[in-house]
């Protein structure tokens, strides 16, 4: 009787340890850096590069992006949280900012990108510079030669 109390006790600490992994807010897997360059003249372009730091090992990345309408000119630096990455290579695609639902990820300050792998990218930048810009765009990143 003892032991069937025991099983049944460990397999409910088991249950409820699981449901609470479940909903524990997603971990960041890795991490980019890159310094941007970004254009505007009517539509917006950006490009640049920088790195993916994913499992200890660094892999270089390019950023091309496009903007819907402003003025300016502009660097930035950015640095961003990398969310759901399983290989390296799922890091390139293009992202458009995620829905609301994505601020979950620990209170986003910046912007939050999501590509259609799944890939989450929660990024905050430093600019300089003078840019005015209208509404959205995407971006993508593409896996560089080393």
């Amino acid at each position: 009787m003892k032991r069937a109390f025991l099983a049944v006790l460990l397999s409910l600490s088991i249950l409820v340890g699981l449901a609470a992994a479940a909903t524990k807010t997603p971990q960041p897997v890795g991490r980019i850096t890159f310094d941007a360059t970004s254009l505007a003249v009517g539509a917006t372009f950006t490009w640049g590069k920088g790195w993916l730091t994913f499992k200890g090992k660094n892999y270089p990345i390019r950023i091309d992006g496009l903007g819907i309408v402003g003025v300016g000119l502009t660097k930035i630096r950015a640095v961003g949280k990398v969310y759901h990455l399983k290989h390296p290579g799922d890091l390139a695609g293009t992202y458009a900012k995620a829905e609301a639902g994505m601020a979950l990820i620990g209170g986003a300050k910046g912007l939050v990108a999501k590509n259609n792998k799944g890939v989450v990218i929660e990024l905050s930048a430093e600019q300089t510079g003078v840019n005015f810009e209208l509404g959205g765009g995407t971006f993508t990143i593409t896996m560089a030669k080393p």
